[in-house]
């Protein structure tokens, strides 16, 4: 897809997201990594899953990787 999904731009909105692991919900905040930050989050995401990089070559836009720090 050529347009962000509405998960993503609703995390834009609204970054302060509750996350489950397991029974336990923790409270984090999201954010887009910045270039030096996706540079080196990306390749480790396309080695968990490479369907991530197949997406990547489909598509103009830079796919973002959201990051979640407890707030």
């Amino acid at each position: 897809m050529d347009q962000h999904p509405l998960w993503y731009l609703n995390l834009v909105a609204n970054p302060e997201v509750d996350v489950q692991m397991g029974s336990e919900v923790r409270p984090m905040r999201a954010h887009t990594a910045k270039d030096a930050e996706r540079a080196d989050y990306w390749p480790k995401l396309v080695k968990l899953n490479p369907d991530y990089g197949a997406y990547q070559e489909r598509t103009e836009r830079k796919i973002p990787v959201v990051v979640l720090a407890p707030r």
